[in-house]
């Protein structure tokens, strides 16, 4: 009896401090685990050194079209200062140059017959060349090099694709994919943001509309997707470098008005880090006049102008070059952009 007692006994201890083991492992992982978290963010791990493999960086090739004014600069952002949460280091993409071959022109040729263009162009030099449309007045001209191309339709010779109104703006963006996916020139990256604007006719000229109703035809913008979860900006922040202008008609040959495809590809798979500015000394070149304005808005010189948003996006370009490169975007009142190279000026050559 006496050996039965002892071992219930010894079981209930054994139980207990069992229990008593268990809730200390508990209590002790959750207190440990609270304590990593206080002490990363107290003296977080630092990032690891910019890899920048690259070397000197080219130059970001903003446009020669960017605004000037004389603006004194202040800081209004929502959290009422500078951005806090800007990494150190970012990105930068190669992107491939395209390089002549013997089949440029064959490949011109056939890209213009998917869309409806003839296959004898005019040649204007060594990489343009003009198709002509058989039955519209209608003209492709194709750099068979890079492969960026514009199509023009001469409304002032044939009104026809304004007699009904265009598609709405999902249904147009569609039609334009379409039409780049049939002359295998669709990009695969080319997924951002879709943005739109109703036109007019008026006195020979395109105008914004203020409706669907009003409009004759609709213009779609096509911007890249994001990389490295930063959106994708170009020279011009309202128009994409692959855009269209679609008119209602049900002609195939008829349904682009205005066309123009500037697009470089980006090889996600080649990237190196570089350091970029703080955000402190991104401001201070703003303020300093070093950025590029890609909209002036309705700024004037001397206006006193309340910068609302500071982040980081890629800049676009319209013509061919080495990288892919993050800049500061600076967002303020009337519609005023700017741009800013992000990387550290050490690393861009001369």
């Amino acid at each position: 009896m006496t050996s039965l007692t002892q071992i219930a006994i010894t079981a209930r201890k054994v139980i207990r401090y069992g229990i008593f083991l268990i809730i200390f492992l508990i209590v002790g992982k959750i207190a440990l685990d609270s304590g990593t978290t206080i002490y990363r963010k107290i003296f977080p791990v630092p990032p690891p050194t910019p890899t920048v493999k690259f070397g000197k960086l080219t130059k970001i090739p903003f446009p020669d079209t960017g605004s000037t004014a004389k603006l004194t600069y202040v800081l209004e952002t929502p959290s009422g200062g500078l951005p806090t949460d800007i990494p150190n280091q970012a990105k930068v993409y190669f992107m491939p140059k395209p390089s002549p071959n013997l089949l440029s022109l064959d490949s011109a040729k056939a890209e213009a017959a998917s869309m409806g263009f003839g296959s004898n162009p005019q040649q204007i030099s060594d990489t343009i060349y003009n198709f002509t449309n058989a039955d519209f007045p209608s003209t492709l001209q194709i750099n068979i090099i890079t492969g960026t191309f514009s199509i023009s339709y001469n409304l002032a010779t044939d009104k026809s694709p304004l007699s009904l109104k265009p598609p709405v703006a999902e249904v147009a963006a569609s039609e334009f994919r379409s039409i780049l996916s049939e002359a295998n020139v669709l990009p695969a990256d080319l997924t951002g943001p879709v943005t739109s604007d109703f036109l007019k006719l008026s006195n020979g000229q395109l105008v914004n509309a203020l409706s669907l109703s009003e409009s004759d035809v609709i213009k779609i913008n096509l911007f890249r997707q994001n990389y490295d979860n930063l959106p994708s900006v170009t020279g011009n922040p309202n128009q994409a470098n692959v855009w269209a202008i679609i008119s209602g008609s049900q002609t195939q040959n008829q349904q682009i008005i205005a066309a123009e495809f500037h697009y470089y590809p980006v090889d996600g798979s080649q990237f190196s880090t570089y350091p970029i500015i703080t955000p402190a000394q991104a401001f201070a070149e703003l303020q300093a006049g070093s950025a590029f304005i890609a909209n002036l808005g309705v700024n004037k010189d001397g206006d006193t102008l309340k910068i609302r948003r500071i982040y980081l996006a890629y800049f676009d370009p319209d013509v061919a070059t080495d990288f892919y490169q993050p800049i500061y975007v600076f967002e303020g009142d009337n519609g005023f952009i700017a741009y800013l190279p992000a990387v550290t000026p050490a690393y861009y050559g001369q």
